[in-house]
């Protein structure tokens, strides 16, 4: 299937991002693909460095009668979200992922393809190999580990770039322009309990309750969208399944990943066996529910009990209650729009992992913000929300936004390109997800940054996938750009 795509154009791309998908990169695990780019640069005869943080850098020097050009970056991140249907056995660290043509579109079966963010070092991959486009000094920057914590761009060693202009390849829609990004933090709530033996209880039944087939998604470029979130809906559930038909919780596992939308989550829960009958109408009520609720959203919401065996252990009901109420109380999705900008999302959270097992429960969240004090607004009321409850609270993993500027010089570059190239006006916007360029700008203070990128959709999720025709106008806005680049003042 990998080999079809390599017929797609334009094929300096198509044959790269191949060759990507062979290699198994997600977070984490990305110590093959770093070895692959530091090969390839090597190959092409370039300086390729790897710093402390595991960032590649290449550097191609300028094409003849360019050298006096303004040094540019192209940049982009090395690893993927690795999030799969679960009916599918595949191992991210260990199979590749097998990219298939579907239409307009390139798509995985049951997997994230990866597109997010291998179009764009494929195409990094594809300038630096080319011997045709008209260019200035180059300066490929590939980090390590930016989908769970942009720990690459994080550790970007002071001084050791050298280029004044940043083009990042990460954003996921043909036709924009990005100028700014939210900024991130992680906020972690941790219970501690002893757990109590199930043997105490007589004529109790064990239930696994589970929700599925959600659509997911990007925790920032989606959440606007209203989709589903499977562990509010499932806390939702056990609310009022301990409320009104006196279930006790024994686990809980929902969501995988900090920055995706949970779209699966189930509870192992036990109650008296004379109430069986109605939780089980109780059940069904609430999937008729949820599809009632958000049909029009989500259209294929799996919600269902099957009975199972009587676990060992229990949570005891003061620590199920709060933890059930926390999460329940707990802010998820948007918070406030851009107020000169209604129609920008401004600060989110997502109520990403939820455990519950071995006497201890974790959640999980991450808020985004254009606005450092909104961010930590929102923050300090989920600090609260779960501090109220007994839970210790920790916030980690901050990371800054990126502020616009609309008097860049590169954006006054760009924006004349795509009607002289594309035939169509670019639209300037400001994106409600985490870039990288916010580390960088912060690291490298002055540095003229912007974003584009083919257009990729569901990215985080299974249903990720990235339109053929796209990559190309990509293609094209990135090579013109180049050709295009100032002289240095």
């Amino acid at each position: 299937m990998a080999q079809e795509i390599t017929n797609l154009k334009p094929q300096a791309i198509w044959k790269y991002f191949a060759k990507i998908c062979s290699i198994p990169h997600p977070s984490g695990h990305t110590a093959m693909i770093a070895d692959y780019l530091m090969e390839a640069g090597k190959e092409l005869g370039l300086e390729t460095y790897r710093d402390k943080a595991d960032n590649v850098i290449i550097r191609k020097p300028a094409t003849p009668g360019m050298e006096n050009r303004t040094p540019v970056i192209l940049q982009a991140h090395y690893d993927m979200v690795p999030q799969a249907n679960k009916a599918t056995n595949h191992n991210f660290e260990t199979d590749p992922i097998l990219p298939r043509i579907d239409g307009e579109w390139v798509k995985a079966t049951d997997t994230t393809l990866g597109a997010d963010n291998g179009i764009g070092v494929a195409a990094i991959l594809a300038v630096l190999e080319s011997k045709d486009i008209v260019h200035g000094p180059i300066e490929a920057l590939i980090t390590r580990d930016e989908e769970t914590g942009m720990y690459g761009a994080k550790g970007i060693e002071q001084g050791i770039l050298k280029g004044k202009i940043l083009l990042n390849t990460d954003s996921e829609a043909d036709g924009e322009l990005y100028m700014s990004c939210a900024g991130g933090l992680d906020i972690e709530a941790t219970f501690r309990y002893q757990e109590n033996e199930s043997t105490q209880l007589n004529d109790y039944v064990a239930y696994k309750v589970a929700i599925g087939g959600l659509l997911g998604g990007h925790s920032g470029v989606d959440i606007k969208l209203e989709r589903l979130n499977a562990n509010k809906a499932m806390f939702r559930f056990l609310k009022i399944a301990v409320g009104c038909h006196s279930a006790r919780l024994a686990t809980y596992s929902g969501g995988t990943l900090r920055n995706a939308i949970p779209r699966e989550a189930e509870a192992v829960i036990v109650l008296p066996a004379v109430r069986a009958k109605k939780f089980l109408a109780f059940v069904d009520e609430f999937k008729h529910t949820l599809q009632h609720e958000y049909g029009f959203i989500e259209k294929n919401i799996i919600f269902g009990a099957t009975e199972t065996e009587m676990p060992e252990k229990l949570m005891p009901e003061p620590a199920q209650d709060d933890l059930i109420n926390a999460v329940v109380a707990c802010h998820n999705g948007v918070y406030r729009m851009i107020p000169d900008a209604p129609e920008v999302v401004e600060t989110s959270s997502n109520l990403s992992i939820v455990t519950a097992n071995d006497g201890i429960a974790e959640v999980k969240i991450l808020a985004r913000s254009s606005s450092e004090t909104q961010k930590y607004t929102l923050a300090s009321e989920i600090e609260s929300t779960f501090a109220l409850a007994g839970a210790k609270v920790i916030f980690d993993g901050a990371y800054p936004g990126w502020e616009p500027n609309l008097q860049s010089p590169i954006l006054h570059t760009m924006r004349p390109l795509y009607p002289q190239v594309l035939g169509i006006e670019a639209e300037v916007k400001m994106m409600h997800a985490g870039l990288e360029c916010g580390i960088i700008g912060a690291a490298y203070p002055g540095l003229d940054m912007i974003s584009f990128g083919p257009t990729i959709k569901f990215p985080h999720s299974p249903d990720e996938q990235v339109n053929i025709a796209s990559v190309e106008n990509f293609w094209k806005i990135l090579c013109a750009t180049l050709e295009n680049i100032p002289v240095e003042k």
